[in-house]
Order: C-alpha cells, then structure tokens, then sequence
C-alpha cells in the first residue's frame, strides 16, 4: 500500500476526514442516567481512559447533541463498555429519545448512574471538567465505582466501531 506524501494546504473537507478518521477502530460506550426521572442516554465512539490518580475517563460530545445537555444535568453519569453483541443497542442509543432503552437490561444507582446489564465494564461517574474542542466538546469523568467482566467468552469482546459500521475483536490464539 502507497500512501502519498502529505501536503499542508491540501483540502480538508469532513466527508473527507470522516473517511480517514474511520481507519482507526474505536471502543464503543454507552453514558446514560436519568434526569428528571427518565433514562437518558447516548452511545459515544470516543471513549479513552486518562488517569488513574484521579481516576479520569474521556469522550466527545458533539455540540449539536441534543441529548448532551439534559445529561449534564444529572449528578451522576453511568458509562457502559459495549460487548461486540451490542450493535443493535448502539443503534438503539442513536435513535429515537424514547425508544433508546427500550427492552435494554439496565441498572440504575441511588445517585442515578444508568449501566447497561450486560456491559463488559461499567463505570459510576461524576463531570469532571469540560473542553470545548472544535465541534465538539471534550467531556472528562471522575469515577466513583467499577464493575467489570472477567470471562474471555464472546461477551468479553468489545464491540468495535471501525469505516462506519460496527465489528468486533477476536482473542488471538
């Protein structure tokens, strides 16, 4: 494979970006709570992990999100790990506002973190900090709590977003 020398000036159209940005595969995760005593939530592709002391998580939000605002709004955020079965549901979280958990095994906290049951790791969190960042705004989580799977059958597999569609990771031999 030849890629060709870069040049700066060069056009740098978003389709265009798009379709570069997508050669890297990402994890999926769902962030959900319930605000107002609804389940609100969305499913991000930009999640990353940023430290341990404190114990920092990370994802962008685009600011046109409509979902964003009322999930800031609540005191605490579930972030969910998607397993590679999870396609469907992440479709679900992208969809109509009130369908998003339809039929979605869930669990909420007493402070209102929103997790997916069969998530391979879940997180209870709190807003840390907010980076506008372009078109987006860069969202760092403080934990509170953490559960995760520890079997290494197909729900330890995480689904993969990779060149707009969603796939998974198969263990090595």
């Amino acid at each position: 494979m030849t890629i060709p020398a870069l040049t700066t000036n060069q056009d740098l159209d978003p389709r265009r970006l798009r379709q570069a940005f997508g050669i890297f595969p990402t994890g999926v995760v769902a962030v959900a709570a319930e605000v107002d005593g609804a389940r609100t939530g969305l499913a991000a592709s930009s999640f990353t992990s940023v430290s341990l002391d404190p114990p920092l998580v990370s994802f962008s939000v685009a600011k046109t999100s409509k979902t964003w605002p009322d999930l800031r709004r609540a005191g605490h955020l579930g972030v969910t790990i998607l397993a590679g079965h999870h396609g469907e549901v992440c479709r679900q979280l992208a969809g109509p506002v009130e369908h998003r958990f339809d039929g979605v095994a869930v669990t909420a906290s007493e402070d209102g973190a929103v997790t997916l049951d069969e998530g391979l790791a879940r997180f209870d969190c709190t807003i840390y900090r907010e980076v506008e960042a372009g078109d987006h705004v860069i969202v760092l989580l403080e934990l509170h709590a953490v559960e995760h799977a520890t079997d290494d059958g197909d729900t330890g597999n995480p689904l993969v977003f990779h060149r707009s569609g969603f796939g998974r990771l198969h263990a090595s031999a």
